[in-house]
């Protein structure tokens, strides 16, 4: 019996450069910032030397924002609350560094509503982490 000849057999790339875009975007999609934060090596800039001491020594406000709501410098507070005491720390200090944490599942109105009493009084310098 005679056999037939086979054709040669060929790589179909078509396949291949799809699996390796989902791969591409599964490894996007899934790697955290923290990582890619962390691998970085950034000279950062010089601080302002035109700054005056009082900015530098100024106190740090705290506030978390959580399910059931808002943490002070370490105190449970009611959004009133919060609202007074960042009008008392706005009065000595509107350059104050406010940090402001929320967990995952804090609602969205918490975290408005937090920046809109920093807002009104002035206060600017904030940062807006999640835990």
């Amino acid at each position: 019996m005679a056999r037939k000849k086979q054709e040669d057999p060929k790589a179909e790339m078509t396949p291949m450069i799809d699996v390796v875009f989902q791969l591409m975007i599964f490894f996007i999609v899934t790697i955290k910032q923290e990582d890619i934060f962390s691998k970085l090596n950034a000279n950062r800039p010089a601080p302002n030397s035109s700054l005056s001491d009082s900015v530098e020594n100024d106190t740090q406000i705290n506030i978390q924002i959580g399910p059931r709501g808002f943490v002070f410098n370490g105190r449970g507070v009611s959004l009133p609350e919060l609202r007074r005491n960042i009008s008392k720390l706005a009065k000595t200090s509107t350059k104050s560094m406010v940090l402001v944490r929320c967990t995952l599942d804090s609602p969205h109105m918490y975290l408005v509503q937090a920046l809109d009493a920093c807002a009104e009084n002035d206060m600017h310098n904030i940062s807006i982490f999640s835990m």
